[in-house]
């Protein structure tokens, strides 16, 4: 078989660590979000793919929808009701589809779908935001970027999500002087730094070994006590993981550089918003990319990096594999099942070492077959029932 070009750098400590919301058992409880546009569709083409995987490793997920996005505004006239919440609270993992469309667009703010995720990460509180861009060998054409520059990219972005700029206060737009004045505050509190760089230094000691944290401290005084705080904590709780530091305007130019530099990034909200954005692109696929938002304790939540995509939804075209590689995510961070997550990882290449490419992923002239959202859910699915597991002694 293929080495797993998903799964993290040799581990240089135990996989199960603080990140694991719950420890390995035999049954779990997983609230599901289909949400709007292709959520539905894709979710359907992951429960298939997870049924498939606990058969074949024998646990068990007990998975239950709920409301989220334009689906709860219809519904319950609430883009994030309350009984979603408690069920996504009382469960050990949450796996979200993609939320939004058109229609709910010229809605007041509060019935938003938009603001049912800010909502949930608010009270769930997932202060860290977890983004792989994984170049894969087999889409590796779909990069804007050379070849030689993207080949073998492997980077993380750990992004703090509940402080920063976007939630500081005061902020507002006065009149000053006879003139408007806008503004915002940029801050951040000793222990919301901490919390995140312990959750990188977790991350990277999993991975390849090294973190850099991007800040502006050569400008911002928020960005000193940034510096000062991550490398306090690294370098006493992580003495296995080598700490760089970049200022964010270097970061974004180096990414596009020499991404391979990168093993492992931490940086604030808005730093964080920019760059790992600009680190998807380098794999040119955003179909194909995960993602993972988690608190201190409690379920994480998991869901694509891409949106709802409203004007293909219904018509079997839709990419389900990030919503695939979310659950594998949620299994390696969430639930304590990180050879459960590499078989679904493998069993993802798998399907694309065989030629099968969903339209958005689908290239003129690479020779491979066009399939939809349900047929490429069930070739996962089947790749899973190929793959031989190392039987436990």
């Amino acid at each position: 078989g293929s080495t797993n070009a998903f799964a993290p750098a040799s581990p240089t400590r135990s996989i199960s660590s603080s990140l694991n919301a719950v420890s390995k058992k035999d049954t779990y409880q997983i609230t599901l979000l289909p949400g709007d546009g292709i959520g539905p569709e894709i979710m359907s083409a992951c429960k298939e793919v997870l049924g498939t995987l606990q058969k074949k490793c024998g646990f068990e997920l007990e998975m239950t929808d709920a409301l989220i996005g334009g689906a709860a505004i219809d519904a319950k006239n609430d883009p994030f009701p309350d009984e979603s919440l408690e069920q996504c609270r009382n469960s050990d993992s949450v796996l979200l589809s993609c939320i939004g469309g058109y229609k709910w667009d010229s809605n007041p703010r509060e019935l938003r779908p938009e603001s049912g995720l800010l909502k949930m990460r608010k009270e769930m509180g997932l202060f860290a935001n977890l983004r792989p861009a994984k170049v894969l060998p087999q889409l590796i054409n779909a990069s804007t970027l050379k070849k030689e520059i993207v080949e073998g990219v492997d980077v993380m972005c750990v992004r703090e999500l509940t402080g920063d700029v976007y939630f500081g206060t005061p902020k507002g737009i006065d009149v000053v002087d006879g003139e408007r004045v806008g503004y915002n505050n940029m801050i951040y509190r000793e222990s919301e730094i901490e919390r995140i760089a312990r959750v990188a230094g977790d991350v990277a000691s999993k991975r390849g070994g090294k973190l850099c944290s991007v800040d502006k401290a050569n400008v911002l005084d928020v960005s000193q006590l940034w510096r000062d705080v991550v490398t306090d904590i690294i370098t006493k709780e992580f003495s296995d993981v080598e700490l760089s530091h970049m200022y964010v305007d270097n970061a974004a130019m180096q990414l596009i550089r020499w991404p391979k530099q990168f093993d492992t990034i931490v940086t604030g909200n808005i730093f964080g918003d920019i760059l790992s954005d600009e680190a998807s692109m380098l794999v040119g696929s955003l179909g194909m990319l995960p993602s993972a938002s988690i608190g201190e304790s409690g379920p994480g939540v998991f869901e694509p990096c891409h949106g709802s995509a409203p004007d293909i939804a219904g018509e079997d075209k839709a990419n389900p594999l990030a919503l695939i590689l979310s659950a594998a995510m949620m299994l390696r961070y969430d639930l304590d099942r990180a050879e459960e997550a590499a078989l679904l990882e493998t069993a993802v290449e798998a399907v694309l070492d065989e030629g099968l490419r969903t339209a958005d992923i689908k290239q003129e002239g690479d020779g491979c077959k066009l399939v939809g959202c349900i047929e490429m859910g069930q070739a996962v699915a089947a790749q899973l029932e190929k793959i031989e597991v190392p039987v436990e002694v």
